[in-house]
């Protein structure tokens, strides 16, 4: 019987149950991250439990608040700026990189600092005012710019908890994130059925979340696939 708060897992054939202490352990364990794949995704999906500045990629995606002296940097962004030497400190200043929501800029990390080949950031805006639904306007970043970059595996972090906004669940940051990711790829899908686009390159995504925050990203990803399934069936 399933302990509370765990979800069935498949891995080699034999049911497994995954919990927040489950992942932990799995982590410490072993030198590979955990991994939640996202059941009945549209997009195949993951949740992954490693650090932005520790990724594998081809594209590493993160988030910044507006670039303000307030707005200090924690966890996973503050262990990308000391790899990165200091440079998102240098350009998170209003004249240079302002952090403005939707605002991009494109990085492609100096060897022996991030392990991502390029590192896109999307400013957040204004760390005080912020709510989930800025999420989809990121999320619609995230899917094209991948796509224009000739990304098939992009890696997303919202650092939204390591940008120092911690009144919101990790539930709802990834819900409007997808919300606005899979927008972003039905409006490509039509761009290119009607023959203006080269098409769709983006094959998969995956999300990075905290071994104590993985089920719970999880539930809301998951829960936002079946949300637009439902929508699909019943267009009403």
């Amino acid at each position: 019987m399933l302990r509370l708060g765990c979800i069935p897992l498949i891995l080699l054939s034999l049911p497994v149950a995954i919990c927040a202490s489950d992942l932990a352990a799995q982590s410490a364990a072993s030198s590979s991250p955990a991994v939640l794949p996202v059941a009945n995704a549209t997009i195949p999906t993951r949740v992954l439990s490693q650090s932005p500045a520790d990724t594998v990629t081809e594209l590493q995606i993160i988030c910044l608040f507006h670039s303000d002296s307030s707005n200090t940097l924690h966890g996973a962004l503050l262990e990308s700026n000391q790899k990165l030497k200091g440079l998102l400190d240098k350009v998170r200043k209003p004249e240079l990189f302002g952090g403005d929501l939707g605002e991009t800029l494109l990085i492609t990390p100096a060897p022996e600092t991030l392990a991502a080949k390029r590192l896109l950031i999307i400013g957040l805006g204004d760390s005080q005012t912020f709510a989930p639904v800025r999420m989809q306007l990121v999320g619609a970043i995230a899917y094209r710019e991948s796509n224009r970059l000739g990304v098939a595996h992009p890696f997303f972090a919202p650092t939204v908890l390591d940008g120092g906004v911690t009144k919101f669940t990790t539930a709802e940051v990834a819900a409007e994130f997808l919300r606005g990711f899979l927008r972003a790829a039905e409006t490509e899908k039509e761009i290119t059925n009607a023959g203006y686009s080269a098409g769709v390159t983006v094959a998969d995504l995956t999300y990075l979340a905290g071994a104590k925050y993985a089920l719970v990203t999880h539930d809301g990803l998951m829960g936002e696939f079946t949300a637009e399934a439902a929508k699909k069936n019943d267009p009403k």
